[in-house]
């Protein structure tokens, strides 16, 4: 997942990688309907539907497509949409704290990561890069570490109290508060295309938050009903 990400940023432009991952989003969705038979309502849909096509008209003017690119995305949505639903199964099955399995999970990562990086040069880079060599570089790949620790850790727990699909779509989200803090801490240019984006990723993000919390009110009025 993490390599073919990579790879999809190399040979695709970002707008692109967005509308693709719009699309692992959807992957997953079917995905936890068919395996985990997790509803999907109409608003679920059309949240997705806001979401996708805000990302095709913020791209519409920064479409580049090879088949390269193509080819690394696609290996990209199938992982990363068969990653969460299998975090989801993992659950349910492997008998193992969260800490176990992100201790487990950024090891078996290792195993995949590092022969890749030693094939691709990354690894004789490094080492023979003085430059790198240094407290600062290793004080801030620890430092990375550190978030990717927890970030994993707070990815498991996020599957296991709501599921695969609000987890992409929260993932997917995450893309709001990034730009507005490179806006506010590096100064970094927002266009009025990234705004328009912005604001329809918050519109599909909305929208799928009040489908869910109407899918929660039904369950408890169920609960209810039954109960007496």
């Amino acid at each position: 997942m993490l390599f073919t990400s990579m790879a999809s940023l190399q040979h695709n432009t970002v707008p692109m990688v967005t509308i693709f991952k719009n699309v692992t989003n959807i992957m997953t969705c079917m995905g936890d309907y068919y395996l985990f038979n997790t509803p999907v309502g109409f608003l679920v849909i059309l949240a997705f539907g806001v979401m996708l096509g805000g990302a095709c008209l913020a791209a519409i003017n920064d479409v580049k497509v090879t088949g390269l690119g193509v080819y690394w995305m696609a290996a990209n949505c199938v992982s990363t949409a068969g990653y969460v639903l299998y975090m989801k199964f993992a659950m349910k099955r492997v008998k193992l704290s969260k800490f176990g399995m992100v201790f487990y999970n950024n090891i078996l990562c290792t195993f995949f990561l590092f022969p890749a990086s030693v094939f691709l040069g990354q690894f004789s880079l490094f080492v023979n890069s003085p430059a790198l060599h240094n407290y600062d570089y290793f004080s801030k790949n620890i430092f990375a570490g550190f978030i990717g620790f927890f970030l994993n850790f707070a990815s498991l727990n996020c599957v296991s109290q709501t599921g695969p699909t609000t987890y992409a779509i929260i993932g997917s989200l995450n893309k709001i508060p990034t730009s507005l803090i490179g806006w506010f801490i590096f100064d970094t240019v927002i266009t009025s295309q990234t705004w328009f984006f912005i604001c329809v990723s918050m519109t599909g993000g909305f929208i799928y938050s009040y489908a869910k919390i109407k899918e929660s009110g039904k369950s408890v009025r169920k609960s209810s009903v039954a109960g007496s």
